[in-house]
């Protein structure tokens, strides 16, 4: 430890510039909102728990085993950050599970899991989930089905002195069933479809399902593998702070502040559906009236940035369309070919962009930075589908491009919690931008996304079509950044060199559009497209 002096002398303007500069340093790879890495620890603690679950399948409840193992630093700092590693979850489900597989046509399953993870400090508690995904495997003849997944988990930080305990909780088995040939397709056709699988502790599952414990502090920790009591001097990590003395509700008084130093999850993708009270408005109004083609519908995913080896959450967005008319297309001997030009923008508070989106990560391992972004329109995007139908099983593909041309914007960053002024100007020179496929027609700066839809006669289309949503990818290069630092610090070369460059994966999620002349409500037979006050009735969910 570096001994602090009693007394410093005031800064100079030019320290206190170098200062403000090494703490720039810290923040601005904040772009690339990294899923945060694991801190620097003294040593780890291999955990190895197998849990009695209890997991609702078609036939009903029947018992499973759940084993979990990950690694865990041995000691942690409070309010250091640090993320579990190596975490495999496998379910080993009865052979009755898979008679209900089997029954269902499945001849093999592609399994995701989700587990619930309470993370609880003295008195105080949170709650993480620890997603991971499977290859396929094919039902086994007789026996159990075994499950193996594997995925990145978020970062906890202890906000005090005391032991931080993590505790399996509920568990959710997601399964795309596959039919012999290995396809899946719709419940609603012959075909296997996907499951859902439920799943509870066991009543008798030892320690509560608790999976490990990390000492926090410079206080004494409680035995390891066993969950800490409530500190006698204060909630959690409050080390004994004295009261302010002005609250006249003890209790009230004494879970706002167990609710303040609850332990701190570090998680930027949500992973389910977000309720329609946490997405923006996504409605025509008088500034922007429908027409007989218009249509809406919301846009979430998520963008890496190849550089710091992370990928940033983009929320459900709301994206007015303006459908266009298919015409014939070039002549071909074997399938009928139509396009159709459509055109896009944001809409978010009368403005061309998406909303303001926070990302939290590590810098240097240890330090919180949490950065406010948005995309913002130069340009209205364009949306290119172009429907080839066979002449001989009169199946159809669609191949879409959508170009947008998009810059990016910060607009806050904090480091630690202090805020850091980037200016009301900190933007990317250009649009981001991607390799067009037709560059000749298509010229000029933006972003590319390409997406292919297939229809089956008698079977639900899969894959993107602009109506009912799907999936977009592409690759994007960053450009250089502009307008970053006040006070005349320039901080465009730092940005610049931190997150600018090309090979930047995108995936982008497109719900199902609500046709604003025609719309179709919910209703017992069928899930709807608009709610009653015409907006898009789904909200996509982002995939990794």
């Amino acid at each position: 430890m570096k001994a602090k002096p009693a007394a410093a002398p005031r800064p100079s303007r030019t320290r206190a510039r170098a200062r403000a500069r090494t703490t720039s340093i810290a923040a601005f790879v904040v772009l690339a909102a990294l899923v945060p890495t694991t801190a620097s620890a003294s040593g780890t603690q291999q955990v190895e728990a197998e849990l009695p679950y209890v997991c609702t399948l078609p036939s009903g409840p029947l018992p499973a085993t759940v084993r979990v193992s990950a690694e865990f630093p041995e000691r942690a700092s409070a309010g250091e950050p640090f993320t579990p590693s190596g975490v495999t979850t496998t379910v080993e489900l009865p052979d009755q599970a898979v008679a209900d597989l089997a029954a269902r046509d499945a001849a093999g399953v592609r399994a995701a899991t989700r587990l619930g993870v309470g993370v609880a400090q003295n008195a105080a508690t949170a709650t993480a989930t620890w997603r991971g995904s499977a290859e396929p495997v094919a039902l086994p003849e007789s026996g159990p089905l075994t499950l193996v997944t594997k995925g990145d988990v978020p970062s906890v930080a202890g906000r005090g002195d005391g032991d931080l305990t993590f505790s399996a909780g509920a568990l959710a088995i997601d399964l795309a069933l596959e039919s012999a040939d290995g396809t899946a397709t719709d419940a609603a056709t012959a075909g296997p479809g996907s499951l859902t699988v439920d799943c509870a502790l066991a009543e008798d599952a030892p320690g509560q399902g608790l999976l490990a414990t990390v000492p926090v502090g410079t206080g004494t920790a409680a035995p390891s593998g066993s969950p800490s009591s409530p500190s006698p001097s204060g909630p959690a990590g409050t080390s004994g702070a004295p009261d302010d003395g002005q609250s006249d509700a003890p209790g009230d008084r004494e879970a706002e502040r167990q609710s303040e130093r609850s332990p701190k999850v570090l998680e930027n993708t949500p992973g389910t559906a977000a309720d329609r009270d946490e997405v923006p408005p996504c409605r025509y109004d008088e500034q922007h009236p429908p027409t007989d083609v218009s249509l809406n519908a919301y846009v979430t995913g998520y963008a890496n940035v190849k550089k710091m080896k992370g990928a940033a959450y983009l929320p459900p967005s709301c994206v007015l369309i303006e459908q266009g008319i298919p015409v014939p297309g070039p002549p071909d001997p074997d399938y009928l070919i139509f396009d159709t030009v459509s055109y896009a923008n944001f809409h978010y508070q009368e403005r061309r962009q998406t909303p303001p989106f926070e990302a939290t990560f590590l810098s240097f391992d240890f330090a919180p930075v949490k950065a406010t972004m948005v995309l913002e329109q130069t340009d209205t995007m364009r949306i290119d589908s172009r429907m080839k139908m066979s002449m001989t099983d009169f199946s159809t593909t669609t191949d879409t491009y959508v170009r947008a041309p998009l810059v990016l914007h910060v607009l806050d960053l904090e480091v630690n919690g202090t805020p850091l002024d980037v200016g009301s100007e900190c933007r990317t020179e250009t649009s981001l931008t991607s390799e067009d496929p037709d560059p000749a027609n298509f010229p000029g700066d933006h972003l590319v996304l390409y997406g292919r839809g297939e229809l089956l006669i008698g079977q639900p289309a899969t894959g993107y079509l602009l109506l009912s949503g799907g999936v977009l990818s592409g690759e994007a290069t960053i450009p250089a950044f502009t307008g970053c630092g006040t006070d005349g610090e320039d901080l465009d070369r730092l940005l610049t060199a931190s997150v600018s460059g090309p090979g930047n994966l995108i995936k982008q999620v497109q719900g199902q559009t609500c046709a604003i002349a025609a719309p179709v409500f919910p209703s017992p037979a069928n899930e709807g497209q608009c709610t009653e006050d015409l907006q898009p009735y789904e909200i996509p969910v982002a995939e990794h």
